[in-house]
Order: structure tokens, then sequence, then C-alpha cells
């Protein structure tokens, strides 16, 4: 017996579309499991007796170039929370990944925090060729705390203290190229932050993290300056990717608006990126890492290639 046309349309209908669903979830799976060798738990400094830890993942075909993907949200760190399909289009592209962790606040203050992601950078520096990565050209790379930790390290980044004992704190913090997502870039200017406590004070959620001094407001004025890579942009600053959402309520579009407005004063490369209806996140921020490599191939790749 026959089946009428219009059923065997619809079941022929209905099978070409189970596979082509197959295969777009079939090459998604496979897009976002790029092949890597993961080492994890790498000591790169101690804080409070603690180990400071950070993870490498190589690339089936590196490109000889390190990103440290700094793993803060919330100025919040666990160790062993990264997945390397977060960074799939970077390894797809042969760059080596540093995911790199640090005591949450407030068990650690965000300075020491900022101290720490300074050390990272000249711990990954240091062991370069041990990891197979230049170390004239390392990006870095972050959301929200992440990014405004990113930009410190821009800002920021210097070489260590010719006397320091330990040879790695002999070597730059400074990084070649950044590509974040909605960075906090001024502190102590927090306009329509849904953490603006309204007196020039520290975040609302945040305050444990900045010390027991800084309810104090002459002393968070310093504390809140020294922590703001708005006011450390020179012509020396490393180029700058930054996506952030027109309607994150969070870390306002302001603080990446009002930064690259410091950066082009100075002649610095500054590309911002707005989300249209973008809050602190969005789903397909995933996709716009491929951005993020495609920033990272025109700064950090030899010219030439």
């Amino acid at each position: 017996m026959k089946l009428p046309r219009v059923i065997r349309r619809l079941f022929i209908f209905l099978v070409a579309l189970f596979l082509l669903l197959a295969a777009t979830v079939g090459g998604l799976w496979v897009y976002f499991h790029p092949r890597h060798h993961y080492q994890s738990g790498i000591v790169y400094s101690q804080r409070q007796g603690r180990d400071l830890t950070l993870d490498v993942v190589r690339p089936a075909h590196p490109n000889g170039i390190g990103i440290l993907l700094l793993v803060s949200g919330g100025w919040k760190s666990h160790p062993d929370s990264f997945r390397p399909w977060i960074a799939a289009p970077l390894l797809r592209r042969g760059y080596t990944i540093f995911p790199v962790y640090h005591i949450s606040q407030p068990q650690a203050t965000i300075m020491e925090i900022a101290e720490d992601m300074h050390r990272a950078v000249r711990f990954v520096r240091h062991h370069a060729r041990q990891y197979g990565v230049d170390p004239n050209r390392l990006g870095v790379t972050g959301g929200s705390a992440g990014g405004h930790l990113s930009l410190l390290l821009a800002t920021r980044g210097a070489p260590g203290p010719a006397e320091a004992p330990d040879p790695v704190d002999h070597e730059s913090s400074a990084v070649q190229a950044v590509a974040i997502f909605y960075p906090v870039t001024d502190l102590l200017n927090l306009g329509s932050s849904t953490e603006n406590p309204g007196d020039g004070g520290p975040p609302k959620s945040f305050v444990k993290g900045f010390g027991p001094e800084a309810t104090n407001l002459a002393v968070w004025k310093v504390i809140g300056r020294e922590l703001s890579p708005i006011y450390y942009v020179t012509s020396n600053l490393p180029p700058c990717l930054i996506f952030h959402g027109d309607a994150d309520t969070l870390v306002p579009l302001d603080q990446s608006q009002r930064f690259q407005a410091e950066a082009a004063k100075v002649g610095a490369t500054v590309e911002l990126v707005v989300h249209p209806g973008g809050r602190h996140g969005w789903p397909t921020m995933l996709w716009d890492i491929r951005r993020f490599a495609d920033w990272f191939d025109r700064y950090l790749q030899p010219s030439g290639r």
C-alpha cells in the first residue's frame, strides 16, 4: 500500500530536516572541541600560603603565540573552571591559552589580585620558550573583572624590580594586545551603574574586596584611582578590542566609551564594538571570540605571515 504523496513528502522533509540538524549539531560539537593538550595546576605564585595556579592549553598546531585568559568574574576565580570550548576559536588559530586563576575577593583584596595578574604574565614570559610561545608576543583576554584586570596589565604592565630575588619578577608584565568583554575602566566614576553608591565610594557589592579602608572616601580616592585603567592610558597602550553591550546596567557602556576617548587623545588604538541590546553578557559571545582571534592575528602575528 502506497503512502499518499503528501505524507511521503512530509516524511522526506522530516528526514532531511533531521539530517541537517544532526550535521549542524555535529559540526558545532567538532568546532568547539579542537584537539589540544591540557596541563593544569601550574603554580605561578603564592598568596596567603595558598598556591596560585594557571593552566597551559596547547592546540594541535601551535602558532607560537600565547594568550593569557584571566578567569575572573566579580573578582572571583576558581581553579579548573576553564573549559577549552570557551576558547575554541583561539585554539583553532593556533594560540596557546593560559587560563589564570586567583584567590577570590574578599579573601584577597582586588589590589592583591591585580599584583598577582602581573606575576602571572611575568611567569609565562619567563617560561615562554618552555611552553613554545614567543615572550615578546603575549595577548590577554577576559570579561568583566577579567576585562578590568586585562586593562590594568595593558596600562600598568612594566618590568619588575631588578633587585628582586626571584628572576621571574625581573620580567616585564606588559602585554602586546588585548581583546575583552565589558570591562570596568573608571572605579571613581561609576555613572549609571547599579553598583554606584551615590557618594563617590566603591561599588556597593564589592566594598570588602577593596580592603578595610575602602569606606574612608579619602583613602578610596587613592585606591580607586590606582585600580582604574583610564587614568594610565599612554601612547604605549597595546591595541585593545572591547565588546560591550549598550544595555549593560552593571558596567555601563560609558566605561568603555570614555576609555576609548582617552586612548584617542594619545593616538592609541582602542576599537569598541557595541552589542545592541547586550547586557552583562549575551548568548552569542562565543561567536564574538572569533573576532578576538582576528584581532590577535592582526596585532600578534609576525608581519607578512
